[in-house]
C-alpha cells in the first residue's frame, strides 16, 4: 500500500490494532529503495505499523540514496554530511507527520535501519531523542558529524539500541561499528551490539534476534 502525500515516499503494513499501534520506520541503504527492508514486515509482530521510506536522492540507473557517497575520496569513502543532515531532518520531520497522519502512538517509535539508513537512525535518535524509542541499527556506524555536539545535555534516559554487524562486512569495516557501544555506554543509552560472521547483509539468526529483541519493547 502506498502513500504519497506526506513528504518521504513510502509504504505501509497496517497494523492489528484499530489505534495506538507501536511504529516502525524502515529507513534502506544506500542504492537500495522502499520495498529492500519490507520484506521482513511480514515476519515482524503484528500490532505493528510500519512503513518502509525512500530515500530523497534518486541515483542512476535506479535505487535511492539518503547522502552522496563519493568512492574516490580519501579514505575511499566521502560522505555528503550536508545532504546526510538535510536528510535526517527530513526523516524526524515525517515521524511527526506520520504520527498524526496513521493510528500510531506517537511515543512508541521504533526505527529500522541498514547500512546508510542505520546511519541515519543513529543520527535521527540523538538528535531528536523526543521523537524515537527504540533503533535498529543493522550494518552502520555512527557518524559524529551529523549528531549534536552539546549531548550531555539531551535526555537520552528512555532510548534503547539494538546493534548488529558482519564480521566480514566488506562495505563498512567491523571496526567502525565496534565504536558504537563505548559511545553509547558514555551518554549512559541502553544498548546490545553484537556480531555475525556475515558480510554487509543480515544473517537470518541477526533477523531472529532483533525480533525477539523489539517483542519486548513495544
Amino acid at each position: 500500500m502506498e502513500h504519497n502525500t506526506l513528504s518521504l515516499h513510502h509504504i505501509v503494513r497496517k497494523s492489528s490494532l484499530e489505534e495506538n499501534a507501536p511504529l516502525l520506520i524502515m529507513l534502506h541503504g544506500y542504492g537500495s529503495d522502499e520495498n529492500d527492508l519490507f520484506s521482513f514486515a511480514s515476519e515482524l509482530q503484528e500490532e505493528l505499523f510500519v512503513i518502509s521510506l525512500r530515500a530523497p536522492y534518486p541515483m542512476k540507473p535506479f535505487g535511492n540514496a539518503w547522502y552522496a557517497i563519493n568512492f574516490d575520496a580519501e579514505k575511499g569513502k566521502w560522505s555528503d554530511n550536508k545532504q546526510a543532515a538535510d536528510s535526517r531532518d527530513l526523516i524526524a520531520k515525517f515521524i511527526d507527520e506520520a504520527v498524526a497522519s496513521y493510528p500510531v502512538k506517537k511515543d512508541n517509535v521504533t526505527l529500522l535501519g541498514f547500512s546508510q539508513g542505520t546511519i541515519l537512525s543513529y543520527a535521527v535518535a540523538l538528535t531528536y531523542p523526543e521523537k524515537v524509542k527504540n533503533v535498529i541499527a543493522l550494518s552502520g556506524y555512527i557518524n559524529q558529524d551529523i549528531i549534536p555536539e552539546n549531548k550531555d545535555t539531551s535526555n537520552y534516559s528512555h532510548l534503547a539500541f539494538y546493534c548488529s554487524h558482519g564480521s566480514v562486512d566488506q562495505v563498512i569495516p567491523v571496526d567502525w561499528a565496534r565504536q558504537t557501544p563505548p559511545f553509547l555506554s558514555k551518554l549512559d543509552i541502553n544498548h546490545q551490539y553484537n556480531e555475525f560472521p556475515v558480510g554487509h547483509g543480515v544473517a537470518p539468526q541477526n533477523f531472529y534476534e532483533f525480533r525477539k529483541w523489539l517483542a519486548k519493547r513495544i
